[in-house]
C-alpha cells in the first residue's frame, strides 16, 4: 500500500512538472492562448501517452488499476473542465483559454488529489470490499420496499411531479433575489426592478404551493403503505405454527408488527422524498452557481468529497449502534410486558425490587448504547463544521478578488451566497437521508424475514364433509416439542381410539402426555411418527377452518379477549345472531348469571376477562365451544372451576347428539362418568377400559385413584 501511494505521488509530482513547462514555454514564447479547446484536448491525449509510459516504468510493465484511474482523471481534468466552462459561457463570450494563474494549476491538482483518496480509500477501495454483499442486501431490501408502493403509483406520480416543480422554483428565488438588487442599483431600476420583483413572487409562490401539495401527498401515502404491511404481516403471523409463538416473545412481535414497521415506511417514504428533493435541487444549484462564479463553484466542490469520505466512515460505526439500541427497546418492552402481565405472580413473592433491578439494568445497557452513539455523532459533527469553516474562509479571499477584478458583481455575490448555505445542506441531508435509510436495512431485513417465513406444519387440505361421524384413532403417534430436543419424546407410539357418542377420560399423572394429545388433535403441533385420523383420514386433510369448527376445545384456563360477553361468545364466527348466543348460553347453563348483569350479553369483560371469576371463564368458554355446534368437543379440566349442578349440565348437554367427548379431569366425578378410560404415563399408554374394569384390575389406575381421587 505504501509503494502504490508513493507511485501516485511520483505520478502526480510529474504531471505537474509536464503542466508547469508548457505554461514556461508558453509565457517564453508569449502566448496568450493554449491553442484553443482542441489544443488543450491535444495536450491532455499527448500526456496520457506519456503518463502511462511513465507508470509502466514505475511499476515494471504492470501497473495497478488505481494507478491507471489517477492517470486518466489527471489528464481528462483540464479538457473536461474547459469544455464545461464553454458549454456555460454566453455564446457572445470568446473563449480565452485555461486560467494563467498558477494558483488554479496547484488547486486542481490537489483537488484531483483529495477526490482520489475519497473514492479509492472511501468509496470504492477495500472498505468497499468488506462490505460488498452488505450493501448489495440493502439495495435489494430497499428496491423490494419500493415494490410495496405499486398501489400508490398514481400518488407517487403526482407527489414527485409537485415535488420537482417545487425545487426548480424554489432554486430560482435567490437568482432573482440577486437580480433585484443589481437592478435596484442601476439606472433605470423602476421598470426592470419591477419586472424582477414580479418575477420573484411568482417563483416563491409556487414554491409554496408545490411544496405543501407534495407534502400531504407524500404523508398520505406513508399512511396508505403502513396499512398494508401491518395487515400483511399481522396476516404472516398468524400462519405460523405454535413453536413459533414459544420462541418469539409476544411484546417483541408487537414491536416488530408497530414500531418497526412505522419505521420502516417513515424511512422509505420521507427520506426518499428528501433524497430526491435534495438531489435535484443540487444539480440545478450547482449548475446557476457555475453559471455565477465557476471560481467559487470549485472551491464549493472540494467540501463535497470531504463530507462523502467522513459521511462513509460515519456510516459504517453507527449502523451497528442503531441496531443495538432497536434491539434493546424489543428487550425492555418486552421485559416491562412481562412484568405488568404478571403481576400477580410478582406481587404474590414480593419480587417487584427484583423485577425493578431487571428492568434497570435494561436501561443501563441501552443508555450505553445511545451514549456511544451520541460521542460518535458530536465528533462527527465537529470535523464536519470545521471542514465547512474552512472553506468559507478560502471563498471570502476568492471572492474579494473576483469582486476587484470585475468579474463579480454584488448582487451575483449575494445570490452564490444564498446558495452556498442551502448547497451546504442539501450534500448534508442527501447523506443523512442515505444513512438513515442503511441504518434502517437491519429493521426492513428482520420485517422481511417474517413476511417471507414459511410456516413449518402441512398445508391444509381441501375436505369439508357436511356429516362427520367423530370417530378418532391414534396411530402409533410419536411426538416431542421442537423446543425440546434433548428430552425422550412426549408421546411413544401411542395408539388409541376415541368413539363417536361416547365420553372417553384421559388420564394420568402430570407430564404423561396429556396435554400433548390434546396439542395433537387441535394440530397446534404435528407429530414426528404416526399419524391421527378423523373419520379415517388424516387431520391435515380437512381444511383448518372447518377443523377447529368441528373439534372444540375448553381448557381450564381459557383465554377471554377484551369485549363484550357476546363477542367472547361468537368469537371466530361470521353473521351469528343475538338469538344464537342466548340458546348456547342457555344449553351451557350460563344464561343465568349473564341475565342478571346490568348490560347482559353486552356487558365488557375488561382485558383477558379480568373483571369475570375463574368460573364465569369457563363458562363463557363452554359456550363459546356449544356455539359452534361441534362434533367433537375436548374438555381439559374444563368444570374443574364449576359448581357440581352446572358440571352435570354440560356434561349432559356435550353427551348429546352423538358427539365424541374428550375428558381430560382428575375429578372422581367426571371420570368415573366416562364410557371408556385411557390411563396414560410417561408418553405411553398403560392400561385403559371402565372404570370398574380398571379399579378390579388394581393397577396404575388404581393406585392414582388412592392417591389423588380419594
Amino acid at each position: 500500500m505504501k509503494e502504490l501511494a508513493a507511485c501516485g505521488f511520483v505520478i502526480l509530482v510529474f504531471d505537474m512538472a509536464l503542466c508547469l513547462a508548457l505554461w514556461a514555454g508558453l509565457v517564453m514564447l508569449r502566448y496568450s492562448s493554449w491553442g484553443g479547446l482542441p489544443g488543450v484536448w491535444a495536450f491532455g491525449a499527448a500526456k496520457w501517452a506519456v503518463l502511462h509510459v511513465f507508470t509502466s516504468t514505475l511499476t515494471d510493465g504492470k501497473p495497478e488499476g488505481v494507478l491507471r484511474r489517477l492517470v486518466a482523471l489527471l489528464c481528462l481534468l483540464s479538457p473536461v473542465f474547459e469544455s464545461g466552462r464553454i458549454l456555460m459561457a454566453p455564446p457572445s463570450q470568446p473563449y480565452a483559454g485555461p486560467s494563467p494563474d498558477l494558483s488554479m494549476l496547484f488547486l486542481g491538482h490537489m483537488s484531483l488529489l483529495l477526490a482520489c483518496v475519497v473514492w479509492e480509500k472511501g468509496l470504492c477501495g477495500d472498505s468497499k470490499t468488506k462490505n460488498d454483499n452488505i450493501d448489495l442486501d440493502a439495495r435489494r431490501l430497499l428496491v423490494r420496499v419500493l415494490k410495496y408502493f405499486k398501489p400508490d403509483t398514481v400518488y407517487l406520480i403526482a407527489a414527485f411531479s409537485f415535488l420537482i416543480l417545487g425545487v426548480i422554483c424554489d432554486t430560482y428565488i435567490p437568482l432573482y433575489l440577486g437580480n433585484v438588487i443589481d437592478m435596484l442599483g442601476s439606472e433605470n431600476h423602476q421598470t426592470s426592478a419591477g419586472y424582477a420583483i414580479g418575477q420573484l413572487a411568482l417563483f416563491s409562490l409556487g414554491s409554496a404551493v408545490f411544496s405543501g401539495m407534495r407534502g400531504g401527498i407524500f404523508m398520505c401515502t406513508l399512511a396508505r403503505l403502513n396499512k398494508r404491511l401491518k395487515h400483511l404481516l399481522f396476516h404472516t403471523l398468524l400462519q405460523q405454527e405454535v413453536h413459533f409463538f414459544e420462541e418469539n416473545n409476544p411484546g417483541r412481535l408487537s414491536s416488530r408488527l408497530h414500531s418497526d414497521v412505522d419505521q420502516m415506511g417513515r424511512t422509505v417514504t420521507l427520506n426518499s422524498n428528501a433524497l430526491v428533493r435534495s438531489t435535484v435541487k443540487t444539480v440545478l444549484m450547482f449548475r446557476v452557481m457555475f453559471g455565477l462564479s465557476w471560481e467559487l463553484t470549485l472551491l464549493t466542490c472540494i467540501e463535497m468529497p470531504l463530507l462523502a469520505f467522513l459521511q462513509n466512515k460515519y456510516i459504517t460505526w453507527s449502523k451497528d449502534l442503531k441496531e443495538q439500541i432497536q434491539e434493546c427497546h424489543a428487550q425492555n418492552k418486552d421485559l416491562a410486558f412481562q412484568t405488568i402481565s404478571g403481576i400477580h405472580t410478582v406481587r404474590s413473592f414480593r419480587a417487584e425490587n427484583h423485577e425493578l433491578r431487571r428492568y434497570n439494568e435494561a436501561l443501563d445497557v441501552m443508555c450505553a448504547v445511545k451514549t456511544r452513539t451520541g460521542v460518535y455523532g458530536a465528533v462527527f459533527l465537529l470535523i464536519r463544521r470545521l471542514v465547512t469553516l474552512g472553506i468559507k474562509i478560502l471563498m471570502l479571499v476568492q471572492a474579494r478578488s473576483l469582486i476587484l477584478t470585475g468579474h463579480l458583481t454584488i448582487g451575483s455575490l449575494l445570490s452564490f451566497f444564498l446558495y452556498q448555505k442551502p448547497m451546504s445542506t442539501n450534500l448534508k441531508e442527501i447523506m443523512y437521508c442515505y444513512r438513515e435509510m442503511m441504518s434502517t436495512v437491519g429493521v426492513i431485513s428482520k420485517v422481511f424475514s417474517y413476511l417471507d417465513r414459511t410456516p413449518k406444519c402441512k398445508k391444509e387440505g381441501e375436505l369439508a364433509p357436511e356429516r362427520l361421524e367423530g370417530r378418532i384413532v391414534f396411530q402409533n403417534v410419536t411426538f416431542k416439542y421442537p423446543s425440546s430436543t434433548d428430552v425422550e419424546p412426549a408421546l411413544k407410539a401411542v395408539s388409541m381410539e376415541l368413539q363417536p357418542g361416547k365420553m372417553t377420560a384421559l388420564v394420568g399423572p402430570s407430564g404423561g402426555g396429556k396435554t400433548s394429545c390434546v396439542s395433537l388433535l387441535k394440530r397446534l403441533y404435528e407429530p414426528q411418527e404416526g399419524q391421527i385420523l378423523l373419520d379415517g383420514e388424516p387431520l391435515h386433510h380437512y381444511k383448518c377452518k372447518y377443523l377447529h369448527q368441528k373439534m372444540a376445545l375448553v381448557s381450564q384456563n381459557p383465554v377471554l379477549f377484551s369485549g363484550s360477553l357476546r363477542y367472547n361468545i361468537e368469537y371466530g364466527l361470521s353473521d351469528c345472531t343475538l338469538e344464537r348466543v342466548k340458546e348456547a348460553a342457555k344449553k351451557a347453563n350460563t344464561d343465568n348469571f349473564i341475565s342478571e348483569l346490568k348490560n347482559e350479553y353486552d356487558t365488557d369483560v375488561g382485558e383477558c376477562g379480568g373483571k369475570l371469576s375463574n368460573g364465569q371463564k369457563q363458562s363463557i368458554a363452554i359456550t363459546r365451544a356449544l356455539i359452534r355446534e361441534p362434533q367433537v368437543i375436548i374438555l381439559d379440566e374444563a368444570t374443574s372451576k364449576l359448581d357440581v349442578e352446572m358440571q352435570h349440565a354440560v356434561l349432559r348437554e356435550v353427551l348429546t347428539c352423538g358427539r365424541t367427548v374428550l375428558v381430560v379431569a382428575h375429578q372422581l366425578t367426571t371420570v368415573e362418568k366416562a364410557d371408556h378410560i385411557i390411563f396414560i404415563e410417561k408418553g405411553a399408554v398403560v392400561e385403559e377400559g371402565t372404570h370398574q374394569q380398571l379399579m378390579a384390575r388394581e393397577g396404575r389406575y388404581y393406585r392414582l385413584k388412592e392417591e389423588l381421587f380419594s
